[in-house]
């Protein structure tokens, strides 16, 4: 398994988009400089009144598959 950090600080007004039809996925860029790409819906549940605040972890697989993205402190 890997795993990848990144620290988000999204506001509340860009997250709505998160909710439009069509808007399946975002790439975001990890504390180490790589890019990649995640579906939405693994955000939408960390969005608060605020947005999106804090630091993350996304751990996948062997294959690619996604097995967690887990808040991991606060904001």
């Amino acid at each position: 398994m890997q795993s990848y950090y990144f620290t988000l600080s999204v506001e509340y007004d860009f997250c709505e988009q998160f909710y439009q039809p069509g808007v399946n996925s975002v790439v975001m860029t990890s504390d180490d400089g790589k890019r990649i790409q995640l579906p939405v819906r693994n955000l939408r549940p960390h969005v608060t009144r605020k947005g999106i605040q804090g630091r993350f972890r996304l751990i996948f697989d062997d294959n690619y598959k996604i097995k967690s993205f887990e808040k991991v402190t606060q904001d």
